[in-house]
Formats: C-alpha cells, sequence, structure tokens
C-alpha cells in the first residue's frame, strides 16, 4: 500500500538525490577529465563531440532540473535513456560490479531505475515547477 501522505516527500527525497549525483557527475567530466579530454574520450569510443558535449550539457541542466523540481519528471527520461546508452554502449561489456575495470553497469542501471520512479511517481513535493500530470 502506497502511504499517500509521504509518498511525495519519497519523490522529493529521489529526485534531490539523483539530482546531487549527477551534478556531482558532470564535475568530474568538467573539472578532472576536463570538456576536451571527456570529448577525446568519446571520440574513442566511436562518438562525435557534439555527443559529448549534448551529454554534459543534459546532465547538467537535467541535474539542476532535478534538484529544483522543474519538470523533473520530463527530465527523468532522456536522462533515464542516457544512462540506458551507457549500459548498452560503454559499460555492459565490462560486466556487472561498476568496480571492475572500465566500470561495470550496476551504478547506471541503479540510477535507470531510479529515474524511471521518478518519470512515475511524478515531481514529488516542494517542486518549483512540477510538470503536468499524465493521463
Amino acid at each position: 500500500m502506497i502511504n499517500a501522505s509521504t509518498a511525495p516527500y519519497a519523490a522529493f527525497l529521489l529526485r534531490i538525490s539523483l539530482g546531487i549525483l549527477f551534478l556531482a557527475h558532470v564535475a568530474l567530466k568538467v573539472f578532472v577529465f576536463t570538456i576536451p579530454g571527456f570529448v577525446a574520450y568519446f571520440a574513442s569510443l566511436g562518438f562525435p563531440a557534439i555527443v559529448a558535449y549534448a551529454v554534459v550539457a543534459l546532465e547538467l541542466v537535467g541535474g539542476i532540473c532535478l534538484i529544483a523540481g522543474v519538470y523533473a519528471s520530463w527530465f527523468a527520461i532522456p536522462l533515464a535513456l542516457e544512462m540506458l546508452g551507457t549500459i548498452v554502449l560503454v559499460h555492459g561489456a565490462n560486466g556487472w560490479l561498476f568496480t571492475n575495470k572500465g566500470g561495470g553497469w550496476e551504478y547506471p542501471a541503479l540510477w535507470t531505475v531510479g529515474l524511471i520512479a521518478v518519470v512515475l511517481l511524478g515531481d514529488g513535493a516542494l517542486a518549483l515547477k512540477p510538470a503536468p500530470a499524465r493521463p
């Protein structure tokens, strides 16, 4: 049974924690790997540079929108697709554990499930601009 009085706060906690993780993840790309380094990594995987820039932009804007609650459940969809892409195209061949060489797919899988939960639950409590309810 879902507790209707606390479910919006559960969605809020999930939304905030995922947003913080995305901001930390994009900060790693910007300040540790650097943008040119991240673009070079994507090129080594066979992706064009524009995809690397799009990933950085999506994680930055998506992370902020998750935290603020600005159309968060809508931003969770492309973020979940990005995480699925990392499983299929980057980490999937490395095995389950994210501590494996090259990183496994457990961490992106957990993120994917959390983001899908945000899509299903909605933006939750304290959202600045909740996405309209879907039928």
